[in-house]
């Protein structure tokens, strides 16, 4: 098989795989999230750790050789998850697959003082980097964002993981119904102080099932207009990049050589495997899905010793418009000629040239290289159709 068949291309064996894992429970569901997150009075650790075991085995034979760049474990809450499972999981990965020297393992937490003090432990696991859940930094803000913990309990939480973990980023949560600008500027600049590396910044939207989305039909939650968001936007960035820690994402910002390794695998569009509940991945022209709902999962995993519930071929158009899709959220935007040697796809199939000359100060092409500058980000929903070609054949 070569590159210029498009109808099976060659696997990037020499780019590393990621491998995320999803612990779907949480203690409570927020108003806002539409993850796959689910509340249980009780969970089985043992059962649970063997199934993931279970499924993680199946990638490994799947994707067999592979060097492992960077392990996430995502949820729900996984700082719920016993550290005894998180290590587990992440012998049996570095076992199976070679990994890299400065092998990156990611946790997420919540900033609970509960799940704080399994953080050494965690640690001792094999976790070297920890994504925390603050949300905000203003009680009434967590009160209303449905957060159990309020902003002392967070910050004593973000102190205890900045002397556990060599890399902590922490999460919030901006363009909050009522919330003025100069209120934004104050909470963020307080954030930076705290000397994080990395900073996931993300605008409140309503999403779909959610009970924020209940309350915005009832006209009950009305969050800030298209003018005001682009604002808050624009201020973020501007701060962000004056304290050294630029936007390299739509939503995520770090020093340079900070940047999750994880996540650019998926904004570059690597190979990954997921396991888990709803958990999904990608391997070469392949795409799998593991079955949503817990029980579902776990039942599958004990049936045939896997819980993926979709696995399908991508067509080249697919796996472009995917690969066009998530590497223009970057800074440093997309290679087209990486593109076509995966997709056998010529440029001109990828991208409308033309829309992309008529938009000079949104998006630029650069040889075969294509980035969004800092004023086409804040539209790149609009930006997108207009100029990916591949994802009018994808469709």
């Amino acid at each position: 098989m070569t590159p210029d068949n498009p109808a099976s291309p060659v696997l990037s064996q020499d780019e590393p795989l990621a491998l995320y894992v999803h612990w779907p429970f949480c203690v409570s569901k927020c108003p806002y999230c539409d993850f796959n997150s689910h509340v249980r009075e009780t969970v089985d650790q043992a059962r649970w750790r063997d199934a993931l075991l279970l499924d993680l085995a199946h990638e490994v034979a799947a994707l067999p050789g592979r060097r492992l760049g960077s392990i996430f474990f995502g949820g729900g809450t996984p700082s719920l998850m016993p550290p005894e499972t998180v290590a587990a999981i992440i012998d049996a990965a570095a076992a199976a697959w070679t990994p890299v020297p400065d092998l990156e393992i990611t946790l997420e937490a919540n900033p609970s003082s509960v799940e704080a003090a399994r953080f050494a432990d965690l640690a001792a696991a094999g976790v070297n980097r920890v994504s925390l859940g603050l949300q905000a930094l203003d009680d009434c803000a967590l009160h209303f964002l449905g957060r159990a913990h309020d902003v002392a309990e967070g910050l004593g939480a973000l102190d205890t993981a900045q002397r556990a973990f060599a890399r902590v980023s922490f999460d919030l949560i901006y363009a909050r119904p009522d919330q003025p600008i100069d209120a934004w500027q104050a909470e963020l600049r307080r954030a930076l102080a705290f000397g994080t590396e990395h900073l996931s910044l993300y605008q409140l939207t309503i999403e779909p099932g959610t009970r924020f989305a209940t309350e915005a039909a009832a006209s009950r939650l009305v969050i800030p207009d298209a003018d005001a968001a682009a604002d808050l936007f624009e201020l973020t960035r501007a701060i962000t990049a004056d304290a050294g820690i630029p936007a390299y994402e739509v939503s995520n910002h770090a020093r340079p050589g900070a940047e999750s390794r994880h996540n650019l695998a998926y904004w570059r569009y690597r190979d990954y495997a997921g396991i888990g509940p709803g958990a999904h991945g990608r391997r070469g022209n392949l795409a799998t899905q593991r079955r949503r709902k817990p029980e579902n999962w776990l039942n599958a995993v004990d049936r045939n010793r896997h819980g993926i519930e979709l696995e399908e071929p991508l067509t080249p158009a697919t796996r472009a418009s995917e690969a066009l899709l998530m590497g223009l959220r970057l800074a440093e935007g997309v290679d087209l000629s990486r593109i076509t040697r995966r997709t056998g796809l010529p440029i001109d199939a990828l991208i409308d040239r033309r829309a992309v000359q008529q938009l000079p100060d949104l998006i630029r092409l650069n040889g075969d290289h294509l980035t969004v500058t800092d004023a086409g980000m804040l539209l790149l929903d609009a930006i997108l159709p207009r100029v990916v070609r591949a994802d009018e054949a994808a469709a």
